[in-house]
C-alpha cells in the first residue's frame, strides 16, 4: 500500500467515525429550487442553494441546502430544474439543533442529465452497441 493510499484510507476512516451516523442519501424528484448568489465588494462570493426533494414512494419532502463561499472566483453549481430526478448525498442536522430536519449537501447527481456536482470514481460505463455484419 502506497503512502497516498494510506493517507486516503486514514482520512476516510476518521470522516466516517466523525459523521457516520449523520450520512444520508435521498433519491427523488425536485419540487423546488432556489439559488441565490451574493458578492461582497467583488471579492467575496457566496452561493446558497435550497432544494426541496420529494423521495420516491413517499409523501414527505426533504429540505436540502448547499452553501459555498469563495474568494475572487464565483462558485458554480450544476443546472437543476423542477421535476428532475436527483440523488442527494449529505449530512443530516445534529440532534437537538434547529436544522435537524434538513440535509446539508455534500454531492448531488442529476439523474436526468447524468451530471455530478463533484465527479465520483467508478461511474457506470456506457453500453456500446454491437454491430452485426451480414
Amino acid at each position: 500500500m502506497s503512502f497516498k493510499e494510506k493517507i486516503a484510507q486514514y482520512y476516510t476512516k476518521s470522516y466516517l467515525k466523525k459523521y457516520g451516523d449523520r450520512l444520508t442519501q435521498v433519491q427523488g424528484t425536485v419540487v423546488s429550487v432556489k439559488i441565490s448568489k451574493k458578492a461582497i465588494l467583488w471579492i467575496f462570493n457566496k452561493l446558497t442553494v435550497t432544494l426541496l426533494v420529494r423521495p420516491d414512494r413517499s409523501r414527505n419532502i426533504v429540505k436540502c441546502s448547499y452553501i459555498k463561499k469563495r474568494w475572487f472566483k464565483k462558485p458554480d453549481f450544476i443546472s437543476i430544474h423542477q421535476g428532475n430526478l436527483v440523488l442527494v448525498q449529505g449530512l443530516k442536522g445534529k440532534r437537538g439543533k434547529e436544522n435537524r430536519e434538513s440535509v446539508e449537501l455534500i454531492n448531488i447527481r442529476n439523474m436526468t442529465t447524468k451530471k455530478d456536482l463533484i465527479p465520483i470514481e467508478g461511474k457506470i460505463p456506457k453500453v456500446q452497441k454491437v454491430q452485426r455484419f451480414k
